[in-house]
């Protein structure tokens, strides 16, 4: 898909996105104690991401970009303020709740693929959806509608083994997407593939989330990739610059 129906397909996102916010933080903060000395690493990061809406998180290496994805993830504690997802307001939450949260509102792509080596791409995608309480057929059908979207029609039954580095990637996206969240979170997705294999991904990425209307966070420090999204928020000193709302 070019750039210009990537567009189209962002616009056609936000215009359907007009009644609230999936990822609203205010006042996000997170510090730790090292030597002695308080780090903070955010700054009470205030950011809305819209239903449908690819929001780019750009800023180098070092700038807070992974902590603020733990924090909407809900992946550690320790954060100060607020995170409201689909509705919810997870600061408030126990445990079990933010786990139940995390299993049914979000995805998650990493810039490690992080599949099971034992299991092939088609089940990859389908144990996620097992553990949502999907049944198992239903399971691999979606598996297969993901993975074929994606052009792995061919590799449904090869391990992560079998799969070169962008393939195993498009295994990630369609593992993150199974489930139908809302949100997801990717956190340099394409950060451990070639430039001409992470475009292909990338493009492959931003077609399949809008095509599914999820809302997307996508962490980077690649300005190039940054500017095929619909929005760019950037993280400086642990605070967002640019527009975050």
């Amino acid at each position: 898909m070019s750039d210009a129906s990537e567009a189209t397909h962002g616009r056609r996102g936000l215009a359907a996105s007009d009644g609230g916010a999936v990822l609203q933080t205010t006042g996000l903060t997170r510090s730790f104690e090292q030597g002695g000395a308080t780090i903070h690493v955010l700054r009470g990061v205030d950011l809305q991401v819209a239903s449908g809406e690819i929001v780019a998180l750009l800023g180098p290496s070092g700038s807070g970009k992974s902590t603020l994805l733990q924090a909407v993830g809900l992946l550690e504690g320790g954060f100060g303020g607020s995170i409201r997802i689909a509705g919810t307001e997870a600061s408030q939450l126990d445990a079990a709740a933010r786990t139940t949260l995390r299993r049914d509102a979000l995805g998650f792509v990493y810039q490690f693929h992080h599949l099971l080596p034992d299991f092939t791409a088609r089940e990859n995608v389908v144990l996620p959806q097992l553990i949502h309480g999907a049944e198992r057929d239903v399971a691999d059908a979606r598996a297969d509608e993901l993975l074929t979207a994606l052009g792995l029609g061919p590799r449904l039954t090869h391990k992560p083994a079998q799969l070169s580095g962008g393939e195993q990637q498009r295994v990630a996206v369609a593992r993150a997407l199974a489930n139908r969240p809302p949100l997801i979170l990717a956190d340099e997705p394409t950060g451990n593939l070639d430039e001409a294999t992470a475009d292909i991904v990338l493009a492959e990425f931003l077609r399949l989330v809008r095509q599914e209307g999820s809302a997307a966070l996508v962490a980077t420090h690649n300005e190039r990739m940054a500017a095929r999204m619909d929005r760019v928020v950037r993280l400086h000193e642990g605070q967002l610059q640019g527009d975050a709302a």
